[in-house]
């Protein structure tokens, strides 16, 4: 297993939880940590636990799928896995999504059965996204006896194929937060590849504690969903498309916000205006990434 995989976790201020993501790893695993400004004592807890680990250091926070791209840049093994530090892994999990390589080569991304702190399921599998809302929670609520090829992954945990990263690209560096897993997931299957549930794989994500939360992380969170949904409709299915949708979301939200604001619910009334002026940029145009123009696609 370690000479064929290398894990990525990406931090932002996650010293609450990387300590035991990185313990619960395998030692002999290579590690990648590509840390995204964190201010606490994240990298200091890096050094102390895995002092091998290679680090990839953001002066400026990327986001997700491009602080992502560079960990896979610098990948040299057969499989990634990519982790988040709210995550615990084991041996045989770990294991597990690699045997699952072997057994179906046609396949690109596997993933494995998540469950919260408590020990219960969390869903880490769905159709692609415009099903979701036919299928509801039967597209995921139930725990499979096998594998299966699946529509969609969660990017929490996930091993990927190498070779086949390299041949399609890696994560849109037009996305920094949000769908990029559903975009990741969207395009390895357009290139022919299949997806995998490993239910051998069973894996802890604590889903949280990787930040701490204030009015500008809020903000921040719900114009990026928003933004990241409309830029996701315009890129599969037409700028007509996207824009009316994004024109939807910042109406229903702003009068969302004014109901709630209105009411004195001013947590609602923050994360739905957020959602408002996060539609209406991705339909002027705004750009959510932090890249330079000349480093997208």
């Amino acid at each position: 297993m370690a000479a064929r995989t290398t894990v990525i976790t990406i931090t932002h201020n996650g010293g609450l939880v990387i300590g035991g993501l990185l313990k619960s790893l395998p030692a002999d695993l290579p590690l990648i940590v590509v840390d995204n400004a964190s201010r606490d004592d994240t990298l200091d807890i890096v050094a102390a636990i895995r002092p091998d680990a290679q680090i990839i250091r953001n002066e400026t926070g990327l986001g997700y799928g491009a602080a992502a791209s560079q960990g896979l840049a610098a990948v040299k093994t057969e499989f990634a896995l990519l982790a988040n530090p709210d995550s615990l892994m084991t041996a045989d999990a770990i294991n597990a999504l690699v045997e699952a390589a072997d057994t179906y080569p046609e396949a690109a991304m596997f993933g494995p059965i998540h469950k919260d702190g408590d020990g219960n399921i969390e869903p880490s599998h769905n159709v692609e996204l415009w099903k979701r809302k036919s299928y509801g929670k039967s597209a995921y609520d139930c725990v499979p006896e096998g594998p299966i090829s699946v529509e969609f992954l969660s990017g929490a945990v996930n091993l990927v194929r190498m070779n086949v990263m390299s041949q399609i690209g890696s994560y849109d560096p037009e996305i920094y937060l949000y769908y990029e897993d559903d975009d990741m997931c969207m395009r390895l299957r357009q290139a022919g590849y299949s997806l995998i549930l490993v239910s051998s794989s069973v894996v802890t994500h604590l889903n949280g504690g990787s930040v701490r939360p204030n009015r500008a992380y809020y903000w921040e969170k719900f114009w990026n969903i928003a933004w990241s949904r409309i830029y996701f409709e315009t890129k599969y299915k037409g700028r007509t498309a996207g824009s009316c949708l994004g024109i939807r979301y910042a109406l229903r939200f702003a009068g969302k916000a004014l109901l709630y604001g209105i009411t004195m619910h001013r947590a609602k009334a923050w994360r739905d205006l957020a959602r408002s002026f996060g539609s209406i940029a991705a339909v002027i145009g705004v750009r959510a990434s932090k890249l330079p123009r000349a480093n997208a696609r």
